[in-house]
């Protein structure tokens, strides 16, 4: 087998410095090094009473994309707490059907630093986790477009797959799409209704928007290579519940660009909105040829990071859609019910409150048939 180096995700900044532990160097004042200290700590203690609780370590993959020469990689390794065997719990795992109070998702603790192999056909690499757990690399293989397996493993856990999918080098379309209150009901400015739903509502329990399962299905009908990436500041502990639910509700396969919350490398809190600017960069990046359909909600920020992001690379934008919010949602939000003013834009907007007057929009610039 052939072994690929690390290509280290480019999701700060400042790529921070590894000690000779394989840990991360802390830039910033001594009172944030000592907010890191004490933020390890605590991890340090979840991780001993996970362990006394009989949680064990697991390897959790996520779909991933890239290009015939170079993929994205994306995983975590967390102690969790497996259903017992024979139980209806495990039988619901197996078969997907999980219906998970919201804050089941934030119990698992993440395992800092941990070696994980990856193996995507006669190529392995060795990578390191993140202090989150997670692992977001690129590695370096040659594989034909379409879809291919990555398998995850670090050690102590059972092998983990994830999809991945190359798209073709002539590919000139794609689709970027926001999640909260895009392709799914959250009410996520609302503060104490937020809480409710991330944190106590059954998965089954959440609503897609009306229409954007069948747009995003009629899309990648008529665009079959065109990749799907569900870009959201969500965290990554609702990566499992996010990708249940939009299997059950016939949304397309696409990676999730997701984020974590609380201390980073170098910030006291992670922006959502500088996440999503460098992850459209990075998408401008990795596709120098292909235009991208950004969908999002006039709810909080998608309307400026688009713009912006349009403005720098107008021609790598194909269009921007926003899904109104009601005029109740929008006074909560923030935001706004009606169009905005783009009359100077080199890229073509489009407004509606569903998935189904976006359909109608599209097809007006050729995007979709009538």
């Amino acid at each position: 087998m052939d072994t690929a180096p690390q290509n280290p995700a480019q999701d700060t900044a400042h790529t921070p410095r590894q000690n000779k532990k394989g840990q991360y160097a802390l830039s910033g004042s001594q009172f944030f090094r000592l907010a890191h200290r004490l933020s390890d700590a605590v991890n340090d203690v979840r991780i001993t009473l996970a362990k006394r609780w009989d949680f064990v370590p697991q390897t959790i993959a996520y779909q991933g994309y890239g290009s015939t020469t170079r993929v994205r990689v994306l995983g975590r390794v967390l102690l969790t707490q497996k259903p017992l065997p024979g139980s209806k719990a495990e039988h619901e795992a197996k078969n997907g059907n999980q219906n998970i109070r919201g804050w089941r998702a934030f119990t698992g603790v993440p395992l800092q630093f941990t070696d994980v192999e990856i193996t995507i056909g006669d190529v392995v690499t060795h990578v390191t986790a993140d202090r989150g757990g997670l692992i977001d690399t690129e590695v370096d293989v040659q594989l034909s477009p379409g879809w291919h397996t990555a398998v995850l493993r670090a050690e102590g856990t059972e092998p983990a797959e994830a999809l991945i999918q190359v798209i073709a080098p002539g590919v000139q379309f794609g689709i970027v799409s926001d999640i909260d209150d895009t392709v799914m009901v959250t009410a996520l400015p609302r503060p104490f209704l937020a809480l409710w739903n991330t944190f106590v509502l059954s998965e089954r329990a959440r609503m897609a928007t009306p229409g954007m399962a069948v747009l995003l299905d009629r899309l990648t009908i008529e665009h079959p290579e065109a990749p799907v990436i569900y870009l959201s500041t969500g965290p990554w502990n609702a990566a499992p519940t996010l990708g249940r639910f939009l299997t059950r509700n016939m949304y397309p396969k696409g990676a999730l660009l997701l984020t974590d919350w609380g201390l980073t490398q170098d910030r006291w809190f992670r922006s959502g909105q500088d996440h999503k600017h460098r992850n459209l960069e990075r998408l401008a990046e990795e596709f120098p040829d292909m235009r991208w359909l950004l969908i999002g909600d006039n709810g909080q920020h998608d309307e400026a990071i688009y713009s912006a992001f349009a403005a720098g690379n107008p021609e790598k934008v194909a269009a921007i859609a926003i899904r109104q919010l009601s005029v109740s949602e929008s006074v909560f939000a923030g935001g706004h019910s009606e169009d905005g003013d783009h009359t100077t834009s080199r890229v073509p907007w489009i407004y509606s409150p569903d998935g189904a007057g976006i359909a109608k929009q599209l097809a007006m610039l050729d995007l979709l048939r009538g």
